[in-house]
C-alpha cells in the first residue's frame, strides 16, 4: 500500500469525527488542514525535487477515495487542490521556485473558469476578475486562476483560456460567499483580483498540458506528466464524488447493523433493503473500479511513450460522468431506504447525501454535454468550444 494512502486510512476516525465540524465552520478547519498536510496528500503529484512523490495517479485516486469516504469535504479538498501540482510541475521553473522554492507544503487552489480578463502590459499582464468555487481557498497561499488575455481593442484574444498564477497578496477572498447546502466544509469562495501585475512567467499556456504534449516538451520524463490535464482535474472531482457514494454505503451499512423495524424487524435480514443494499454496493464499486481502469489505461500508454488521444481523452470522460451518476444514483436509493432516520441532522448519511449532490453539480459532472461530445466525436462532427477533454 502506497505510504500516504496508509497514513490516511490510520486516520480514519480522525476524518469522521471532524466532518461535521467542517462543515459547521464552513471550510476545512486548521486542524484538519494540518493534519492533511502531514499526511503527505498534497504532495502526491508534485515533482521529487520539491518533496513530492510522483506517485502513480491511480494512487492518488485511491488515496482520494479512502479519504473522502471518511470525509466529503476533506477529500474533496484534497483532490481538487492536491490535482494543481500535476500542472505546476509543468509550468516555467521560475513559477515552481516561488511557489514551492521556500515551503513545500504551500498549497495551490483555483478555479480555472476563464471570468479574469488580462491586459497585456511590459513584461506581463494587468489582471482584474472575480471567481466562484475556489475550493480550500483559506489554506492556500496561491491560487491558479482561468482568464483570457485582450487584444488592442479590448477583445478577448481568441487564444483561449490561460491560468494565471497569483500569490495570496494580490488576491482577496471574499468572506460568507459560500453559503450552501452541500460540501460546505470545502470552503469554496469567491476570489476577487484588481488591477495585479502578473508577470509573464506565471501565465500559463493549456493547449499542450490539456493535450498531455507539455512534460515531454521539457524534459518530463515520468509518465504523471504526460496524462493529459482534464483527464486528471475532471478525475479529482470524479474521485471526490465517488469518495461520498462510498461514505454513504458504509454509512448505511453501519445503521442498517444496529436499525429495528417494527415491520420487518432487523434490518440486516429485511430481504428488502438488502436488496437496495446489493445493488447499490455493486454499483459504487463498479463505478470506483471502471474510473481506476481508466486511469491505469491512460498511464500505461503514457508509459510507452504514447500521446493519450483525443478519443481516448473523450471517452474517459464519458466514463467520468458515467461512473459519478451512476454512483449517486445508487446514494440515492441508499438515503431513501435509511428511512426516517436520515433526516436527522445528526445522522452522517443526510450530510454526505447533500454532498454528493453538491458534487455532481460540478461542471465536470454534466452528463448530458459530455455525452453529446461522445456522440459527435464518433461520428465525426465538429464539437463546440466548450467541450471539455
Amino acid at each position: 500500500m502506497f505510504e500516504v494512502k496508509a497514513r490516511v486510512l490510520e486516520l480514519s476516525d480522525f476524518w469522521r469525527d471532524h466532518a461535521a465540524e467542517n462543515e459547521a465552520a464552513g471550510q476545512i478547519t486548521d486542524e484538519v488542514a494540518a493534519k492533511l498536510r502531514s499526511t503527505g496528500v498534497m504532495r502526491m503529484l508534485q515533482p521529487k525535487r520539491y518533496g513530492g512523490y510522483e506517485c502513480h495517479p491511480r494512487d492518488f485516486f485511491e488515496t482520494l477515495i479512502e479519504l473522502g469516504s471518511r470525509c466529503s469535504s476533506t477529500g474533496w479538498v484534497a483532490g481538487v487542490v492536491g490535482v494543481h501540482a500535476h500542472e505546476l510541475a509543468q509550468t516555467d521553473p521560475q513559477l515552481q521556485e516561488e511557489v514551492w522554492g521556500e515551503n513545500e507544503d504551500t498549497w495551490v487552489a483555483s478555479p480555472y473558469a476563464p471570468m479574469g480578463r488580462a491586459k497585456p502590459v511590459d513584461g506581463g499582464y494587468i489582471f482584474n476578475g472575480r471567481w466562484s468555487f475556489s475550493s480550500g481557498t483559506d489554506q492556500c497561499q496561491w491560487v491558479m486562476i482561468g482568464g483570457l488575455v485582450l487584444d488592442a481593442e479590448g477583445k478577448p484574444d481568441g487564444a483561449g483560456t490561460r491560468h494565471f498564477c497569483l500569490p495570496r497578496g494580490d488576491y482577496e477572498i471574499v468572506p460568507d460567499s459560500w453559503e450552501v447546502m452541500g460540501l460546505r466544509g470545502t470552503g469554496s469562495k469567491d476570489l476577487i483580483v484588481r488591477d495585479a501585475f502578473v508577470p509573464a512567467h506565471r501565465v500559463i499556456d493549456q493547449e499542450e498540458i490539456i493535450a498531455g504534449t507539455a512534460a515531454r516538451a521539457i524534459g518530463l520524463d515520468n509518465p504523471l506528466y504526460s496524462i493529459p490535464r482534464q483527464t486528471m482535474f475532471s478525475g479529482a472531482i470524479t474521485a471526490g464524488t465517488l469518495a461520498i457514494c462510498q461514505g454513504v454505503l458504509q454509512a448505511y451499512i453501519d445503521h442498517s447493523r444496529q436499525r429495528v423495524s417494527r415491520l420487518s424487524g432487523s434490518t440486516s435480514q429485511d430481504p428488502n433493503s438488502l436488496a437496495v443494499l446489493g445493488e447499490a454496493a455493486a454499483d459504487i464499486q463498479a463505478s470506483i473500479q471502471h474510473f481506476l481502469w481508466d486511469i491505469d489505461r491512460v498511464y500505461d500508454l503514457a508509459a510507452q511513450g504514447e500521446t493519450i488521444s483525443k478519443d481516448l481523452r473523450i471517452e474517459v470522460r464519458r466514463n467520468q460522468v458515467n461512473a459519478s451518476a451512476r454512483a449517486v444514483q445508487a446514494a440515492d436509493r441508499l438515503f431513501v431506504n435509511t428511512g426516517g432516520a436520515a433526516l436527522h441532522t445528526s445522522h452522517p448519511i443526510q450530510r454526505m447525501w447533500r454532498d454528493a449532490h453538491a458534487a455532481m453539480n460540478h461542471m465536470m459532472n454534466t452528463t448530458a454535454p459530455t455525452y453529446v461530445q461522445y456522440g459527435l466525436n464518433l461520428f465525426g462532427h465538429e464539437l463546440p468550444p466548450t467541450a471539455r477533454y
